[in-house]
Parts: structure tokens; sequence; C-alpha cells
């Protein structure tokens, strides 16, 4: 090739290098744009565990005050139960007196009728 062929050739290449600068701008708006995108797709992944890990920790916070409210509550229905036997106890030892004594007592409520049979 000679030198005019070479300029010819380097001032079509520099037209359509020069016409598609179009182009290229065209293409890297829609890279920008694309890239863009992918980093609010990054950003909403990352935000997900952080996100879990707050709802995990309120999880975690909500099941340790139910079990400390249970234990509480299994507490208190362990000491009413206590003092429903210690009752018990006491009523029979005062219907045995009775009886000891020739004295007839009230017939029991049902309810402790089935307390005294079952226990419950």
């Amino acid at each position: 090739m000679n030198v005019t062929e070479w300029i010819g050739l380097i001032t079509a290449a520099g037209s359509i290098l020069g016409g598609g600068g179009f182009f290229v701008a065209r293409a890297t708006v829609k890279a920008s744009q694309a890239t863009a995108r992918a980093n609010e797709a990054v950003a909403t992944i990352q935000a997900n565990p952080q996100a879990k890990a707050q709802d995990f920790a309120v999880l975690q916070a909500t099941v340790q005050r139910v079990d400390e409210e249970n234990g509480k509550l299994r507490l208190r229905q362990s000491r009413l139960e206590t003092l429903l036997r210690a009752f018990a106890w006491t009523t029979d030892r005062w219907a045995r007196q009775m009886h000891h004594a020739g004295i007839e007592p009230e017939p029991a409520h049902p309810l402790v009728d089935e307390y005294n049979r079952t226990g419950v």
C-alpha cells in the first residue's frame, strides 16, 4: 500500500469512527445504566442478610422473653399446685377428725371428689 491509500484508509476509518461515536456514546450510556442496575442489585442482596439478621435478632429476643414468661408461669403453677395439695391434705385431715368425733361433714364438691380420685 502506498501513502495515498493509507491516508484514504485512515480518513475512511476516522469518518466511520467519528460517525460511530454516537453508537459508542449510546453503548457507554447503556453500559453505565446496566452497571447502576447491577450495583442496586448487589446493594439489595447485601441488605437482605442484614434485614434477615435483624429479623432473627427480633425473633431471638421474642423467644427469650416468652421463655422467661413461661418459666415464671410454670413456677406460679407449681406453687399453686403445691398449695392445692396442702389445702386438700388439710381439709381431708379435718374431715377425718370430724368423722372420729361423730360429726358428719357436708359432702364435698364434685370437683373436690374428682381431684381426690385423680389428683388432677
